[in-house]
């Protein structure tokens, strides 16, 4: 019987789990196309680039397709089961809403420890690859695409600009070609009646075949002294002008450039990060303090015992700022300006390097959290499908997905919000980073009180039963004052 209920369950949560995930990551990849689409495309850099970019932006969108997936699944298994009243015929066999909900806790649970798994050590690497590719891709030059009564200057070192383009997108009319190659200004300028425009050797270089033209070249090494209108002019009948195309090949960027950002760090990682610039930022205080305490010789504070404290006024100190002062031209009203426009100047340029450093720990800091935080979202979704799904008695593509999407967006608000707080400052680091995950664990806590306790709460009839009660209560206690 324990086995039979394990499958029932399984087997109507694993199909809407794995279709609801396949589309949540399709959805969020699409979202990446439409947002980077000027950049991807248009750019001929083959179909496997596109697919190697795909595969990692799908394992980067992994921490929040999974909760969503599992919030959504539970829900709509919970909901199916209900609403076929086999939820009824289970409770009715003295079976409880808690064992039933068991073997979806304990893939609940196996996935938590993979999340972990995933965020600590598969996210970094496909943050790293699949980043590093994209920024490859939109640094790339698009396609060759000279159009007609416009110069076109992607190609380096040339210029083009032709009169005429014929459909076939190889003939052309009335061509003109500034070479720039030698960076010497445009000395060589190149004319023709037409031509013909193919690539050679993959695609690796452009041969621009000139047909009846002309080909200016101005004496480069005549001197200064000579006209400068002398040059060489050449006609020909037929030329041919190769140009390289590697311009439009995707380089590959160190990946070290990105592997220091904080999304692309593992746990370790970012726990040498975090003590390492917490011992900057104390650092730079300190040295900041020693830097300008000379500046305050009268009535100074202790900083430390190993510093040296002023206080009262001394003798020697007040003929040495005199001699000082009689060989200066300047009055003192003028160095003591000076003097306190350069601390301004100092503590400003300290205080932007110290708060870029602090801005820097805390989200090393939000990361770090962020690792154990994903992995326990998803218990929290399902804490908050599960008996959902068992109150709301409705399965399929319908309530479900109005609800869990609803869910999923206050989760998305919850987290950006307690991120924002915690980096300025108005709450503490780590209530901001489990800020989420508390406020919707305390809602499926409630959600699994009331389901336990065979609530209605989204059933017409309870609230109309509520309402009948208020109104008897008001009843009584309008009549009670009346006498």
């Amino acid at each position: 019987m324990i086995r039979k209920l394990d499958k029932l369950v399984l087997k109507a949560f694993w199909g809407p789990f794995v279709l609801t995930l396949l589309v949540v990551i399709f959805i969020f990849l699409l979202r990446l196309v439409l947002f980077y689409f000027a950049d991807l495309f248009g750019k001929d850099l083959g179909a496997t680039v596109y697919v190697e970019l795909f595969f990692y932006f799908s394992l980067i969108t992994v921490p929040l397709a999974l909760p969503l997936a599992m919030l959504l699944s539970s829900l709509m298994t919970f909901g199916k089961l209900g609403e076929n009243f086999e939820l009824t015929a289970l409770k009715s066999a003295g079976i409880s809403i808690i064992r039933i909900l068991r073997p979806i806790f304990v893939v609940a649970m196996l996935l938590s420890v993979f999340m972990f798994w995933f965020t600590n050590v598969a996210l970094p690497w496909a943050n790293l690859k699949g980043w590093s590719l994209l920024y490859d891709i939109k640094t790339t030059k698009t396609t060759l695409n000279i159009k007609e009564g416009i110069f076109y200057t992607d190609l380096p070192g040339y210029a083009i600009k032709v009169a005429k383009k014929y459909p076939d997108n190889k003939t052309l009319k009335s061509l003109i070609i500034y070479d720039h190659s030698h960076n010497d200004g445009n000395r060589h300028v190149t004319l023709a009646d037409s031509a013909q425009m193919y690539t050679i050797l993959g695609k690796k270089y452009l041969i621009f075949e000139l047909f009846n033209g002309k080909d200016y070249l101005e004496d480069a090494d005549r001197g200064n002294n000579l006209d400068a209108s002398d040059m060489a002019l050449h006609h020909f009948s037929r030329s041919k002008i190769v140009m390289s195309l590697d311009a439009f090949d995707i380089h590959k960027t160190d990946e070290n450039q990105f592997a220091h950002h904080e999304i692309m760090r593992n746990n370790w990682q970012l726990a040498d990060d975090v003590d390492s610039l917490e011992r900057i930022v104390k650092s730079m205080k300190y040295g900041f303090i020693r830097a300008t305490s000379p500046n305050f010789l009268y009535h100074q504070k202790p900083i430390n015992q190993s510093l040296l404290v002023f206080k009262g006024k001394t003798p020697w100190l007040k003929s040495r700022l005199a001699k000082g002062l009689k060989k200066s031209k300047k009055s003192p009203y003028d160095i003591a300006l000076q003097q306190s426009e350069n601390m301004l100047a100092y503590g400003h340029a300290n205080l932007i390097s110290l708060d870029d450093k602090e801005s820097v720990l805390k989200k090393s800091n939000l990361e770090w959290h962020h690792k154990f935080t994903n992995a326990l979202t998803i218990l929290v979704m399902f804490l908050i499908g599960a008996p959902l799904g068992a109150i709301i008695k409705k399965g399929g593509f319908g309530i479900p997905v109005v609800v869990a999407v609803s869910f999923f967006i206050l989760m998305y608000i919850l987290t950006q919000q307690g991120d924002k707080m915690a980096k300025e400052g108005k709450v503490l680091l780590q209530m901001g980073a489990w800020a989420s995950n508390f406020i919707l664990g305390l809602i499926g806590l409630y959600f699994m009180k009331i389901s336990l306790n065979d609530s209605r709460l989204f059933e017409s009839d309870f609230y109309r039963v509520v309402w009948q009660k208020l109104r008897l209560q008001f009843s009584k206690l309008f009549g009670t004052f009346a006498n």
